[in-house]
């Protein structure tokens, strides 16, 4: 069985690098969003909140998970081959890969051109901060750090519960990440109701998060020209700086891969909101560092796959 979750993995991650997300395809993260949004709004008022806040993770990373499992248990009650087409399929629509590389690059290709309020749309399709009068270093910014973060978010961590537990893992995580995108928020409304959901994302992050980074300090491009022992060093030290337990650990590494510092102050809604600065400001960003940080993550990805694939072959091998 192991095996056939490794083999349902590889092929998913290709599946995922052509086909991607085809427009108007019914992807599940829709339909599990729906189901948050049923729940939320029938158990978030009153009081103890925190405990149906709980109730509502359960049961939407219990339905994710059941659901993805079923097709799976059925296809490979017909045939093994089956079963390893409909988990690769489910582990596919899992990931993120091809679709965050076609958002950072719709930014990319207008600001090649100058066309500085295009690249302002387009980023404002992927981030939540205020875009109308962004420069073009911080419309950099943005995408860099976007693609940073998800590369963990939206590739390696479901990938890292994929290689684990197959294609119920990776739905199990896919709902949690979402409930944290939805109700993880520490505001009036959801501090107490999206309490479990943020802890838990944070749990499921944490492995990934951090050997991701590490990986992107490895395998990916040295545009900074620092040695590794002091990138290494700079980036422990700026990824306990972000407000986030583990999106720090994928920010500080592109940082002081790159050179170019990460953070500073974004306004949300008019609101502002200074972020930590992470690697050293040895040059301003420009519009080049977007393909790169693409680059940074197509790389990571192949290589925490490929390790996962070895540790997972060795493990079959010795079964």
């Amino acid at each position: 069985m192991v095996l056939n979750h490794l083999i349902a993995c590889l092929a998913g991650f290709l599946i995922d690098r052509v086909i991607g997300d085809p427009p108007g395809w019914p992807h599940p993260v829709r339909w599990i969003g729906r189901l948050i949004t049923f729940l939320e709004t029938r158990l978030n008022t009153g009081s103890n909140r925190r405990a149906k806040g709980l109730v509502l993770l359960l049961a939407t990373a219990g339905v994710s998970g059941l659901l993805a499992a079923a097709p799976v248990w059925l296809f490979y009650g017909f045939h093994r081959a089956a079963g390893i087409a409909a988990e690769s399929l489910l582990i596919a629509a899992g990931l993120a890969r091809k679709s965050l590389a076609q958002a950072a690059m719709d930014v990319y290709r207008p600001l090649a051109e100058g066309d500085l309020s295009e690249a302002r749309e387009k980023l404002g399709w992927i981030v939540g901060r205020d875009t109308d009068s962004l420069p073009e270093s911080e419309i950099v910014r943005g995408v860099v750090e976007t693609v940073s973060e998800n590369t963990s978010d939206g590739v390696t961590a479901p990938l890292f519960w994929a290689l684990l537990l197959g294609a119920p893992g990776i739905w199990v995580y896919k709902a949690v990440n979402t409930l944290d995108s939805m109700v993880g928020y520490r505001n009036e409304r959801y501090g107490a109701f999206g309490f479990f959901s943020a802890k838990t994302d944070d749990v499921l992050n944490l492995i990934p998060s951090r050997l991701t980074g590490l990986l992107i300090l490895f395998v990916t491009p040295v545009r900074s020209g620092l040695p590794y022992r002091e990138r290494l060093t700079g980036w422990r030290r700026d990824a306990a700086k972000h407000p986030s337990p583990n999106s720090g650990w994928l920010e500080a590494a592109t940082a002081w891969q790159l050179g170019a510092a990460l953070g500073g102050l974004n306004m949300y809604q008019g609101v502002p909101s200074d972020r930590a600065r992470m690697g050293r400001q040895d040059r301003p960003l420009e519009a080049a560092d977007i393909p790169e940080s693409v680059h940074q993550m197509h790389a990571a990805s192949w290589a925490f796959l490929l390790i996962g694939l070895t540790i997972g072959g060795i493990t079959v091998a010795i079964a």
